[in-house]
């Protein structure tokens, strides 16, 4: 009896023991990153955090704002928008009696993102800095995205070529009553200031406190006259003093008449060049555009009046026809005489 009581408690303890190991081992099932980054995958967190509030708090700790390019005919705008986020999903977090890890990298596709959009955007495209992202054991998640987007601007061009005004970004995110994302911005800078003739001159965060409550970058931007001066403003003064100095050359042989119509021509390939990048329609019309009227008006009126100095100086009179044949033949004569009306 002594020997089977004894056997049986070397048993318990065993047993006892291996029910303790067990216990340990699953305490301790992950001792990497990659295994503790495996487990967080398995949950599928796909859908957003749920807060008592019902409103997912966003922080965007950076915000830098690069204009790309500028379309003046379309007055459309092409900018490129890199964003800094964090927020904290408490179902990604994890204590140190747990793990000793403080932070890991899941693939940014296997969880929740905040999705962000530009409103006023033609059109846009969201693509991640990075194919991971980065968890902190509070449940931080920090998160960097790129957004590349077209808005169309009603941009005042009445002053062009020295135009100067503002576009908004409309850059928010889904909401619903007291449901979906709330923003907080930090930081936001402009990068890659100069894109051609334009300029972008500050970027600044406003905010609508409205009905629709929406947040934007006001992106002030500028355009460099140099290019347009010496293209556009600089080739028709210069055509308008060719023209007044043509006025010197003989009327004889209508040398004067033929280097007015090259100047008009002339003019004209300017005017086309100036359809081609100006927009047909607008909040005004450009100034340039009637100094581009009254220019071509002055070079045709210039034009027409040394056509009638030509003729005057030929035949003394500024209309005359000359008849083939006058239907009468002269005995002194048989070729065809010229009648003058």
């Amino acid at each position: 009896m002594v020997l089977a009581q004894r056997i049986l408690n070397v048993l318990c303890i065993m047993s006892y023991l291996i029910a303790c190991s067990d216990v340990v081992a699953e305490n301790t099932t992950c001792f990497s990153r990659r295994c503790l980054a495996n487990e967080m995958i398995a949950k599928e967190l796909f859908s957003p955090p749920q807060p008592p509030s019902c409103a997912v708090k966003v922080n965007l700790t950076s915000i830098q704002y690069e204009t790309l390019s500028v379309d003046t005919k379309t007055l459309r705008f092409t900018s490129r928008i890199k964003i800094e986020m964090e927020w904290k999903d408490p179902d990604l977090a994890w204590t140190d009696s747990q793990y000793e890890f403080t932070e890991l990298m899941l693939p940014v596709d296997k969880i929740w993102t905040p999705d962000m959009t530009v409103d006023n955007a033609v059109e846009t495209e969201v693509k991640p800095v990075n194919t991971d992202i980065l968890v902190r054991k509070d449940g931080t998640v920090e998160h960097s995205i790129q957004m590349y987007t077209t808005v169309v601007c009603g941009i005042n061009l009445f002053n062009y070529p020295f135009v100067k005004d503002s576009c908004p970004v409309a850059l928010n995110g889904w909401s619903q009553n007291n449901c979906g994302l709330r923003f907080e911005y930090g930081s936001v800078t402009a990068v890659g200031q100069s894109r051609g003739e334009w300029q972008t001159v500050s970027v600044v965060l406003t905010s609508d406190q409205g009905k629709l409550d929406r947040n934007y970058i006001l992106v002030t931007m500028s355009i460099n006259p140099f290019n347009t001066i010496v293209t556009l403003i600089l080739p028709t003064v210069l055509i308008m003093l060719a023209d007044l100095v043509s006025f010197a050359l003989p009327l004889e042989g209508g040398k004067r008449s033929s280097f007015k119509i090259t100047l008009v021509l002339s003019f004209t390939m300017s005017l086309l060049i100036l359809t081609d990048h100006l927009p047909d329609t607008g909040l005004c019309s450009p100034l340039i555009r009637y100094h581009f009227c009254i220019c071509l008006v002055f070079l045709v009126l210039s034009l027409l009046a040394s056509m009638i100095f030509t003729r005057m100086a030929s035949d003394g009179s500024i209309f005359s026809c000359t008849l083939p044949k006058c239907g009468l033949k002269k005995t002194i004569s048989a070729n065809m005489i010229n009648c003058k009306i």
